[in-house]
């Protein structure tokens, strides 16, 4: 029996989520996930509208969620580590679980670990010895080389690669098409812009940019 499951986000990654949730849903001999609705405190009339467009329910705030009787599974679809980890320790708190989403294109070798509430897009390739921490993003074609350890609340923007034996501390985002070269360690909190390429170790919440990023 697929288990209730509720998006947190109408935005553009709440809707990817939504794509990953149904090629699961499609990839398996009988559905995995019941999308019960998107939860979005305040969705812009654009949102909403393509919601009614796929036919997906907003289904009210997180505190409707948290207020109801129901308690489905859920993931964050919301890129901001801050706003996704505000929200996550919030639903926990209120008693829900956090579900884990893999697209089935994306490609995951040996001795892969995928914390909770982490969201796996189609084409992105983790290879071996990776781990993920909780609540963790990667974007499509995103690449994550070997033996290299991602923490909590990290996104990983499209087309992004992080290279092997690295460490991306939690709360880091790395931007759209940017390159984390090997053995480098990203600290908490930072954000390494799109199209940078990082060449030495990234203090704590820093923002680098640039190539080689400052």
């Amino acid at each position: 029996m697929a288990e209730d499951l509720v998006i947190i986000g109408a935005g553009g990654f709440g809707r990817e989520t939504l794509d990953v949730v149904e090629a699961v849903n499609a990839a398996a001999p009988q559905p995995v996930w019941n999308v019960v609705g998107v939860v979005d405190d305040a969705p812009s009339a654009t949102n909403l509208q393509r919601l009614e467009a796929r036919r997906t329910p907003h289904v009210g705030t997180v505190a409707d969620l948290l207020a109801g009787g129901r308690r489905p599974s859920y993931v964050v679809g919301i890129g901001s580590p801050v706003v996704r980890r505000t929200l996550a320790e919030r639903l926990d708190a209120g008693g829900l679980v956090a579900a884990t989403l893999v697209h089935p294109a994306a490609s995951l070798g040996s001795r892969v670990d995928v914390g909770p509430g982490s969201v796996i897009c189609a084409g992105a390739r983790v290879t071996t010895n990776v781990t993920l921490g909780r609540h963790v993003h990667l974007n499509p074609n995103v690449t994550v080389g070997h033996d290299t350890t991602l923490g909590s609340f990290v996104s990983v923007n499209p087309a992004a690669s992080i290279s092997g034996d690295c460490t991306i501390e939690d709360g880091v985002l790395v931007g759209v098409g940017a390159v984390v070269l090997n053995q480098l360690t990203v600290g908490p909190g930072a954000v390494v812009g799109g199209a940078a390429c990082v060449v030495k170790d990234v203090p704590a919440h820093a923002v680098v940019k640039g190539v080689p990023a400052r």
